[in-house]
């Protein structure tokens, strides 16, 4: 899946902390971009097949955006087969985000009220993270409702719209990581489990 939106998603299912959120999207951030423009490389290197390279940068890449513009360093088989193959991960987000938070509310929740009374639908759907269900219904929507004509109109300016939040989300993820503590003694164990 993509990493930012499923750290992003599990996060919220957990009721996590939102500084160790950040850093969590910093290395998974810090990471791919080496990866973006190596394994293109090491692909070459090894006479991989584009499609067999497309794979590979699907699967491994933890961001849309990086396995994007790394299958377009490859080729165009490669795009097409990287982005197939991360977008299907990224499906799964959704089902994901809702089994984590079913399991975090019925397995973590250690509160004395919680201790009482077994935790009600309300408590999942405050835990499961919102933005899924408006990832799941634009793709719904824009596959089987919307003309090909009415897309390519509004293509563009929500292409616009995008990339502004884009760039807003992720400053603002920016302002709150300090990469001196991503590499104190208590975030190595995180940061060596996921490289």
């Amino acid at each position: 899946m993509c990493g930012v939106s499923a750290a992003i998603a599990t996060s919220g299912a957990i009721k996590g902390d939102s500084k160790k959120l950040s850093y969590v999207i910093s290395i998974v951030l810090v990471t791919a971009i080496p990866m973006m423009i190596f394994m293109p490389v090491i692909a070459r290197y090894f006479n991989f097949p584009e499609e067999v390279t497309g794979a590979w940068l699907g699967g491994s890449i933890d961001t849309s955006g990086a396995v994007v513009a790394s299958g377009t360093l490859v080729g165009e088989t490669a795009l097409k087969i990287s982005t197939i193959v991360k977008f299907s991960q990224n499906v799964l987000l959704g089902l994901a985000a809702f089994a984590i938070s079913v399991y975090w509310t019925y397995s973590h929740n250690t509160s004395a009220e919680a201790v009482e009374s077994k935790p009600t639908l309300k408590v999942i759907w405050e835990r499961f993270p919102k933005f899924v269900i408006g990832f799941i219904a634009a793709s719904l929507i824009f596959s089987f409702l919307i003309t090909p004509e009415v897309r390519d109109t509004v293509k563009d300016s929500l292409k616009t719209l995008q990339g502004i939040w884009f760039a807003l989300a992720f400053t603002s993820i920016g302002l709150e990581t300090n990469f001196k503590d991503l590499l104190a003694h208590n975030s190595r164990k995180p940061l060596f489990a996921f490289l």
